[in-house]
């Protein structure tokens, strides 16, 4: 499949792994200690939900739309509350801030995961944003900035993870979240996490993945849940019942060392999620440890 961001930030899937990256990095932040977000795969960082390629899918008014806006329902407090970083983190990247996301409103920029973390962290943590493709790579460039939190690398995603691995603050999250537009892509996500694991055991990585398919899935399952590595938390998410011939209706998560309550965060936040964006029968999600014990 072919996922270039612009097309389709703001929708489902980017909701439950942004969501998911809020609640890492809020995690984070309750050391002292600086800590690196790294993000192999990072696109053009900021996303205007007006433009053609927005519009030309419309995925974000069935996700982000449902979840920010006039027609938002109301969220109960529990939610709200797992929420509020991934919020936050939107309100800070249009014009107006919070007022942007009020009840008549609509976020008019969708932040991609850099452009979120830089939001979230604080004065001494580190992003590192990798992005191959050249016109995406000076988006993300402009979106950052002069930000000297952030540093933007122009290399390939596996190779970036190897290069950057492992942070001299010992601490972070990688997020891993490749565009698919090449076969292989799930081999390599084993083998890349494999690897860094190797040179950043003590880290947190995000794994992102489509379903389009599960018997594509299956192997890349199978493959971690044998791999060896233990703490590893497999989360999959649905609007509908996955089907290869339509639009992506489903994807996943696979996060190594997750943190402490992350689980219980997601199997609270999740059920309201799924019912929010639903397209069809089959919407859900699952959650479940695999790997070692």
């Amino acid at each position: 499949m072919n996922y270039r961001h612009a097309f389709h930030a703001g929708n489902f899937a980017d909701v439950v792994k942004h969501a998911t990256l809020a609640l890492v990095i809020e995690h984070l932040k309750l050391k002292p200690a600086p800590f690196r977000v790294i993000d192999t795969h990072a696109g053009a960082g900021l996303y205007d939900l007006g433009s053609d390629a927005a519009a030309r899918t419309g995925e974000w008014q069935g996700a982000i739309g449902r979840l920010i806006g006039p027609e938002a329902p109301p969220i109960p407090e529990t939610v709200a509350d797992l929420l509020a970083p991934y919020f936050q983190g939107i309100a800070a990247c249009n014009p107006g801030g919070a007022n942007a996301l009020g009840p008549a409103a609509s976020p008019r920029l969708y932040p991609g995961s850099p452009l979120l973390a830089l939001a979230l962290m604080r004065s001494d943590d580190r992003l590192i944003a990798n992005e191959l493709h050249p016109e995406d790579a000076a988006l993300l460039a402009h979106a950052i900035g002069r930000d000297r939190r952030g540093k933007v690398l122009e290399l390939d995603g596996w190779q970036a993870l190897k290069a950057t691995l492992p942070p001299k603050e010992r601490r972070g999250v990688v997020l891993i979240d490749p565009p698919f537009e090449e076969p292989g892509e799930f081999h390599r996500l084993t083998q890349g996490l494999a690897a860094a694991k190797q040179r950043f055991a003590t880290g947190t990585f995000i794994l992102w993945f489509p379903i389009k398919d599960r018997m594509t899935v299956a192997p890349f399952r199978h493959a971690l849940d044998n791999s060896g590595m233990s703490k590893l938390l497999w989360v999959e998410f649905a609007t509908r019942t996955p089907d290869a011939e339509q639009k992506l209706s489903a994807a996943g998560l696979a996060i190594l060392n997750p943190p402490f309550q992350l689980e219980g965060k997601l199997r609270a936040l999740l059920p309201f999620l799924a019912e929010l964006m639903r397209q069809g029968p089959g919407a859900g999600f699952h959650i479940e440890r695999i790997g070692g014990a």
